[in-house]
This record gives structure tokens, sequence and C-alpha cells, in this order.
């Protein structure tokens, strides 16, 4: 697990390229749920998501300790790409980037503009993260994964930002692809001796960590039909799985309807626009509030309830917004 030490030592590093980025409390989700709803908002990065952090401390070491590497390349469905891409032009280093066809339009011309190389393979991450990895070996590039010591130092700065604004969350939301968000979030809370209860969430149709997770094993699955694009994982890693058995509560399956709900809301009561993955936590909030009545407790006298939601990122295409927002889910 990671110190608060190594922590803060990363968020020193992000803060010389980006600001924190808020968490705000919003009244009307406070209605809707019947709690203290914080949203810690991932997407108000240079990049629009949360992964930004870790590309920053991860290519920072790398031109740091390893400057002899010609270059870098990694697979992704957008939000690690443009994380890489920045970095990579923030401390000069060449980044080609794999992504799956079929990807989001918007993330790919954002991977571009960044300056990444970007090469487009197979039906779905993992087949782009297979092609990675031969394209470091030909290229003599280093192969950076979405997991990784330093990526989750890196996206860990967002948790030190919200633990320390709310050390006083009941139960936190999250979140997981990869799994590098989550395992920040149950360090940070760790390191800073925190009893929130922290809760991943998965989409029904990309549910291999929660699989896994009740297995106690990597339990891959064969196909993915969500249209959370950011948290689309056939085969969990080893790592991340089990920092997230042994720190988070449970895993929470999401429909795609609710996420495409979750989405409307999050614009409906904040005005702000979330990608799929990244209103995939309000989604498990609002499945968890229906069937337990977040607002029983208060109204039994209880104190409220403060919950929390991450809002991952922001990046999902034109298109696909106003389909959602006209009540449309994604097929």
């Amino acid at each position: 697990m990671l110190t608060l030490g190594e922590i803060e030592e990363a968020s020193g590093i992000v803060h010389r390229h980006m600001p924190p980025t808020p968490q705000y409390a919003w009244p009307l989700l406070g209605q809707r749920f019947g709690a203290e709803i914080v949203v810690k908002h991932e997407n108000h990065t240079p990049v629009g998501a949360f992964k930004l952090r870790g590309g920053i401390v991860y290519v920072e070491r790398l031109k740091r300790e390893r400057p002899q590497v010609k270059g870098i390349v990694s697979a992704t469905r957008g939000n690690h790409g443009q994380s890489l891409a920045l970095a990579g032009r923030l401390f000069g280093v060449p980044v080609a980037i794999v992504a799956p066809h079929g990807n989001s339009v918007e993330k790919n011309a954002a991977m571009r503009g960044l300056g990444a190389e970007l090469i487009e393979v197979g039906k779905d991450f993992d087949d782009a993260k297979e092609a990675a990895s031969r394209l470091a070996e030909e290229r003599d590039y280093e192969f950076v994964p979405s997991f990784a010591p330093d990526l989750v130092r890196g996206v860990a700065t967002y948790a030190l930002e919200l633990f320390r604004a709310h050390g006083d969350i009941d139960t936190l939301y999250a979140p997981i692809g990869l799994g590098s968000g989550i395992c920040g979030l149950i360090a940070v809370r760790d390191a800073l001796q925190l009893r929130t209860r922290i809760v991943g969430v998965v989409p029904q149709a990309a549910n291999a960590y929660r699989l896994s997770f009740e297995a106690g094993r990597v339990v891959p699955v064969n196909s993915l039909a969500t249209f959370a694009d950011g948290i689309a994982v056939r085969v969990p890693d080893a790592t991340a799985l089990a920092m997230i058995r042994a720190g988070a509560e449970r895993i929470v399956e999401v429909s795609e309807d609710e996420i495409a709900s979750a989405i409307r809301i999050l614009h409906e009561d904040t005005h702000n626009m979330a990608e799929g993955a990244g209103a995939a936590a309000l989604a498990g909030l609002a499945k968890d509030a229906g069937n337990t009545d977040a607002g029983s407790r208060e109204r039994a006298g209880g104190p409220r309830l403060k919950l929390a939601v991450i809002l991952s990122g922001g990046n999902i295409d034109r298109a696909l917004a106003a389909s959602v927002l006209s009540g449309r889910t994604p097929q």
C-alpha cells in the first residue's frame, strides 16, 4: 500500500501541472436521495478525467530516472491515452496509443490533438492492449499498463484532496475500470485512518471485477456490451483485485439504463456532463438508495448520511450525450 508521504509527494508533482479539482455537495442531489451527496469533479482536469494525474506522475519519473527510454506506448479507450499524451508533451516523451476500432471519435481526436500517434486495432480494450504490447517490443518503447504503482500514486492525489476536504464521508461510490482510481481511494482512506466505506461500481454488461471480487480470483468475461467504455474491461488486474478485495466493502452492478439515468441526473442537478464511466458511481448510489431508502435514517431522527461519488470523467461524444439527454439508452 502507498504511504501518505508518497501520495503527498505525488500531489506536489501533479499540482505543478494542474490545480486540485473541486468537490461539491450539491443540494438537488441531496434532496433527490435524502442524504448529503458530495461529487468529486475529476471531469474538471485538463483532459476531462482523473487519469491525467497518473500519467503525470508516471512520465515525470520515467523522464527523471529512465531518460534513455525512446518513447512510450499504451492501450486505451480514451482517458488513459489522453493522460499519457499530455504527460508526454509536458516532459518531451514520444507517445503511441492503441485504441480499438469504433472507439470514441472525440477521445481519438483529443489524443491526436495532444500529440499522440493513434493506432486503431481490435474490437475492445483487451485486443488493443495485446497490440500495444507487441508494438512496444517492435519499437523498443516502454509499455505503460493501465494499472501500475506510479499510476495509482498519481490518481490517489484526487482521493487525498477529497478526504482532506470531507473526512466524514459514510460511504463513497467509485467506478472500476482496471482499478487505479478505487485503489487510490482505498490507499488514502487507510493512510488517513478514516472509516469511510468504499463501494465499487461496474456495469452489468462488463462485470468481470464483480465476479472476480466474489470468487477471490481473476474471472475474465468473454464480451462487453456497455456504452461506459472507460470501465469496459474483460480481464481484471490481479494486483488491483487484491487491493479491492482487501479494502472495498462490496461491488455493485448497474444496468445500462441506470448509467444513462445517472448521466441525466448529474446534468439536471449539477449541470455537469458525465461520460458513462463518470456517471457509474452515481448509478450505484442511486441503486442502493432505491433499495434501502437513504432518507429513512434522517426521517427517523438519526444523523444524515454523507455519501460521495467520483465523477471520474466527462468525455462523452456529443451525439451520444444528445441521445442520452433525450431519454434514450445507447445500445
